[in-house]
């Protein structure tokens, strides 16, 4: 909403999720955990107030405009994380080579053996506090924050990428087939 040189914008807060402001860091707690950011800006307040987060700008300019969505975004995003959370979902696709794939928890990382016949093992690193899964040729990124959920399917999808091959000849690697917000219980 928009009125008097003030832009702002509001967010509701839903049953059974708590939100608090501690300085600059604010803390949401629901149902599947809790996320924490630090949302530190000059010109652009974040207030928790009457069961609802408020974002505004007194006398925007258009960069301060584009920070206060930016920011509702974010708090949205982590609203819709401690509520339903995230998950993304990879396909692995091979076609003479069968690609070996495991999850190594201790180091957090997916290794990717036996990639187009290759001998040398690939990794793509965990991101943050993502749970990843294998089950036959699928795999499965779930977690509450989606900036780690999204770059640790990239991480594990770009470990498979080989430049200087035709996509359309060379199909062998693990894609992004599916994003949704709802975790699968």
């Amino acid at each position: 909403m928009t009125f008097a040189g003030i832009i702002e914008s509001r967010i509701a807060i839903p049953d059974g999720v708590t939100v608090s402001m501690d300085g600059n860091a604010l803390k949401v707690k629901g149902p599947k955990g809790e996320l924490s950011r630090t949302f530190s800006h000059p010109r652009v307040n974040v207030v928790v107030a009457d069961g609802e987060v408020v974002v505004s700008c007194e006398y925007p300019r258009i960069k301060d405009k584009a920070m206060v969505g930016t920011f509702h975004a974010h708090v949205r995003n982590m609203i819709r994380g401690v509520t339903e959370g995230y998950t993304y979902q990879l396909k692995i696709v091979f076609n003479h080579f069968p690609m070996k794939v495991a999850v190594n928890k201790n180091e957090k990382r997916l290794e990717v053996n036996n990639y187009m016949g290759g001998h040398a093992t690939r990794y793509a690193n965990f991101v943050g506090n993502v749970e990843v899964k294998v089950a036959g040729s699928d795999v499965t990124v779930t977690g509450l924050n989606i900036e780690e959920v999204g770059q640790t399917a990239a991480n594990i999808e770009r470990c498979t990428m080989r430049g200087g091959f035709d996509k359309r000849v060379f199909e062998d690697g693990i894609y992004i087939v599916h994003k949704s917000h709802k975790v699968k219980e």
